[in-house]
């Protein structure tokens, strides 16, 4: 089955004075753009608290959806972020796209003293978590007695507004993650693997290792995938007319050092470059051909990009929208 292109904006650009502001009115030209949601980070240092954030952007927009990009399980117990969610699906009336993950930057664990468990324990709490987060937003009584979480006869309030509850989003890169994804998500945001320091690493930012990774979702969701939207963001967008140039300008950049955000850990080629899901390089209709190339190899529909690219990208949604 394909699906028809969603376009989400969000993940960075709260950290200047006076963040929380200009965070509405990031959301508010999301809108205008016509990107379809805006996700709120989750981090302990200088940006926006998520879910206040959503309140805030609940009454300050009126048709983009809102999300989070994603939650850190370990931040908040499931049975408290179940009420903060249906609250927040309610004041939106029915936008909400809640993201969650295990958690993974352990400096913000350790400076809040947050014991900072290992991979495994992480996944399995968020599988404990996300067991009671689908009972409670769908405003059942759960009960449940498991190894982080113990539930007893607690109903889920208020009832949200979309049913029967508001989508899950679970990203993942590793086969852990995707798995635990393929079980309980709604959306799956497939990204690369990333460093101890959370660099996505070059090596899994190619197409051919991305379909591996959609392919990994497949085998374990079964049935249900035709019912999962992928999701993928696009880490760096560059508009131009020498699509090759500039893709060899990129691997000199990489060498350098930029972005920060991408270790290269792997020899990458042009046109590893140029078909990459996660690099967006050319004109405009050069960028919505690529898309379209990513979403025909790997089922992708649902593209994400950072707030700090949305003025790049906007120009690429009236092409692809609809389709």
């Amino acid at each position: 089955m394909t699906r028809k292109f969603r376009f989400g904006a969000g993940g960075e650009g709260n950290k200047e004075e006076g963040g929380a502001r200009k965070f509405v009115q990031l959301a508010q030209t999301a809108e205008e753009y016509g990107f379809d949601t805006f996700a709120v980070p989750d981090h302990l240092g200088n940006q926006v608290g998520p879910l206040a954030a959503l309140g805030a952007l609940s009454q300050a927009t009126s048709t983009i959806r809102l999300g989070t990009s994603v939650l850190a399980n370990g931040f908040r117990h499931p049975a408290i972020l179940a009420k903060e969610a249906t609250t927040i699906d309610v004041l939106s009336k029915g936008r909400l796209e809640l993201g969650i993950g295990a958690g993974w930057m352990k400096d913000e664990f350790d400076k809040a003293g947050i014991p900072f468990e290992t991979p495994g324990v992480r996944i399995r709490r968020l599988d404990e978590a996300l067991t009671i987060l689908d009972g409670l937003m769908r405003g059942e009584t759960v009960d449940f007695d498991g190894e982080f979480y113990q539930i007893k006869g607690l109903e889920g309030s208020p009832r949200p507004r979309q049913g029967p509850r508001p989508p899950i989003a679970v990203g993942g890169g590793g086969p852990k993650m995707l798995a635990l994804a393929a079980k309980h998500a709604d959306i799956i945001s497939v990204a690369p693997s990333t460093t101890a320091d959370g660099k996505m690493k070059l090596s899994d930012m190619t197409i051919e290792k991305t379909a591996q990774r959609v392919d990994r979702i497949r085998e374990v969701a079964g049935d249900r995938f035709d019912d999962i939207e992928l999701n993928w963001t696009i880490a760096v967008i560059v508009i131009t007319d020498d699509r090759v140039a500039t893709a060899e300008m990129a691997l000199k950049a990489l060498d350098q050092g930029y972005p920060p955000n991408i270790e290269r850990d792997t020899e990458f080629s042009v046109d590893d470059v140029l078909n990459s899901p996660y690099i967006a390089i050319g004109s405009f209709e050069q960028i919505a051909d690529q898309i379209r190339n990513v979403r025909e190899r790997t089922d992708m529909s649902y593209v994400g990009v950072f707030p700090t690219q949305m003025d790049a990208f906007a120009p690429i949604i009236p092409i692809l929208k609809g389709e």
